[in-house]
């Protein structure tokens, strides 16, 4: 008699979980899987048509175009400067919100956050306000004496950086804190007592336990600000393109839809294979602290 229970017990996380793949797979993977198959079609530059004809021509043409490395190269330096970023500022962050008192914590918390409850327009276009020649940012540079003249920030890799880490800390001290809900606050104490500095205990006993939320929140931050569109296209402007921007301008400037297919396939392997290789190598390495 136990044998239909378990074949109910068996199928149930399949009929619990199917709407929900089901969706995914509608909403996400066919997407993902026609833009895949467009990328492989050829297209025609006298007529701008995409022609049925199977090509890998529009790959080869992304590989071989030193154009084309220039802006995957500017993509991932631009996402590893948001990244590193992200981490400097949002650990400090999330260990000084841990430490607060109610109802202090809860009110910095949200405006930490606040950054994600605006639309990315309204941001991007309230940083390039802030950064421009007679923006905020130039005035206080120059009351401060610590610059001249005003200094060039929008339509540079600079202001891209400092717009898109605005909107990318909060996804790291989120990771983080859910981190640190899981520490044990006595564990800290303890090593306080045995006579460490504040220094030795963050290093030797907070910083390994974190370390997880540090590397998931790196990997978001990363993910995100690899494919971003709105900052890289109102900061960088037309003349620091990124892969996203790239894209778009392929799709709806050029109107070759398989070339922008094929740079979108691209930069999804580049961000997979990426995400996936620091995930294994930080598992080893948690493994071998941990062990």
């Amino acid at each position: 008699m136990a044998a239909p229970d378990d074949a109910r017990g068996g199928a149930a996380p399949w009929l619990l979980t199917g709407p929900a793949l089901l969706l995914f797979s509608v909403m996400l993977l066919v997407p993902l899987a026609l833009t895949l198959v467009l990328s492989f079609h050829a297209f025609d530059d006298a007529t701008g048509a995409t022609l049925p004809a199977w090509t890998a021509r529009q790959y080869l043409r992304v590989v071989v175009d030193p154009y084309y490395g220039t802006i995957f190269l500017r993509t991932a330096a631009l996402a590893i400067g948001v990244t590193l970023l992200c981490v400097v500022l949002g650990v400090p962050e999330t260990l000084i919100l841990a430490r607060m008192r109610r109802p202090w914590q809860s009110l910095c918390l949200l405006a930490v956050l606040c950054p994600l409850m605006i639309s990315v327009v309204v941001r991007t276009l309230g940083w390039q306000i802030l950064l421009g020649n007679n923006g905020v940012v130039n005035e206080a540079l120059q009351a401060l004496h610590l610059a001249s003249g005003p200094v060039q920030l929008v339509f540079t890799m600079t202001g891209m950086v400092i717009a898109l880490t605005h909107v990318m800390v909060p996804f790291m001290v989120l990771s983080i804190w859910a981190t640190l809900q899981k520490l044990d606050p006595q564990v800290e104490w303890a090593g306080l007592s045995l006579g460490g500095s504040r220094w030795q205990v963050f290093r030797r006993v907070v910083l390994p336990q974190i370390l997880p939320g540090v590397l998931s929140g790196s990997i978001i931050v990363f993910a995100l600000s690899a494919s971003a569109f709105a900052t890289p296209e109102l900061i960088g402007g037309r003349r620091l393109k990124v892969v996203a921007t790239a894209v778009y301008d392929e799709f709806l400037g050029t109107l070759n839809w398989p070339l922008g297919a094929a740079i979108a396939v691209l930069l999804l392997i580049a961000n997979v294979a990426i995400v996936m290789g620091c995930s294994r190598l930080a598992e080893r390495r948690f493994r071998h602290i941990f062990d």
